[in-house]
């Protein structure tokens, strides 16, 4: 069995390596930044006087999208799962498809971006748009980030040797691929499926109660 000293010796007193405590304290911080962004988003929803809401969300593209990007978690788990059995083989391969996917869904946001600004909804538009566009735009940003970072490991992984301390760089960018996915999913459901229904339902004609 390999093992790496180096690893090893960057061991902190909680038993975390340093650097995956560091990615944690990263994580924890993001998920304050996301909620707080998401929260505002919820805050302000149903409160823009102009302009498109929730009703220009085309549900079926989103959800394709979506569903690219929770493949890409499965990749990743394989990717990991390959470097954990000294086969970088099977890494580079993995880490190619997570990142191939990161980049059809960013593909994604950015149709529906244009799509929008089509239709006449942007940051400027309302309310909702603002808070949309900045918290899907970060979101974005993220994921963009995430399929660099993965890029990065697939290449450097050539000058690699199977080894504790190469496992962990592939775990690293693993969980922070995995807190993106996790944040599309909250923000898909809250914000697209929730607001979508909701917006069908605002629409609908009033019904009376006495017949009229």
């Amino acid at each position: 069995m390999y093992f790496d000293t180096t690893v090893d010796a960057h061991r902190t007193s909680t038993g975390l390596n340093n650097r995956k405590l560091l990615i944690w304290a990263f994580l924890g911080s993001d998920v304050l930044f996301f909620g707080t962004l998401i929260a505002t988003h919820l805050l302000y929803r149903g409160r823009s006087l102009v302009g498109h809401t929730e009703d220009i969300f085309s549900i079926p593209v989103t959800s394709a999208s979506t569903f690219i990007l929770l493949m890409s978690s499965l990749a990743m788990v394989l990717a990991l799962s390959g470097i954990q059995r000294g086969n970088l083989q099977t890494m580079r391969f993995w880490i190619a498809i997570t990142a191939i996917f990161g980049s059809i869904f960013v593909g994604f946001q950015m149709f529906e971006f244009h799509e929008f600004v089509q239709e006449g909804l942007t940051p400027r538009t309302n309310l909702f748009g603002s808070t949309f566009f900045t918290m899907t735009g970060f979101h974005g940003a993220h994921v963009a980030i995430g399929v660099l970072w993965l890029w990065s490991i697939f290449f450097a992984s050539f000058r690699w040797s199977a080894g504790e301390r190469n496992s962990l760089n592939v775990e690293i960018v693993g969980l922070y691929w995995h807190f993106v996915d996790i944040v599309w999913v909250v923000i898909f459901g809250v914000v697209y499926l929730v607001g979508a229904y909701g917006a069908e339902d605002r629409i609908l004609p009033p019904v009376s109660w006495f017949g009229g």
